[in-house]
């Protein structure tokens, strides 16, 4: 399979960075520039466990009425014409 050409950034400043970046040769290997600020590890994994109990636990905490509601409304919003 041929290998595929990397994405173009879709913002025109971020292109413009990239293309000053390839001409002057501090990007040698055709990716644009990322942030250089990683992550903070302590909030990626704040926001892993709230995302991984989220769902379960707020259906712990509806009623069987409020649950019937919202799944009406999600069957409504999925299949009514767009």
């Amino acid at each position: 399979m041929p290998e595929k050409h990397p994405k173009r950034p879709r913002d025109l400043n971020q292109w413009a960075r990239h293309m000053v970046d390839l001409a002057t040769g501090q990007s040698k290997d055709g990716k644009p520039a990322t942030d250089t600020s990683p992550k903070d590890p302590a909030a990626v994994a704040l926001g892993r466990k709230g995302g991984l109990k989220g769902g379960k636990a707020r259906a712990e905490t509806l009623s069987a009425e409020q649950r019937r509601e919202s799944a009406k409304k999600a069957a409504k919003a999925r299949w009514s014409a767009k």
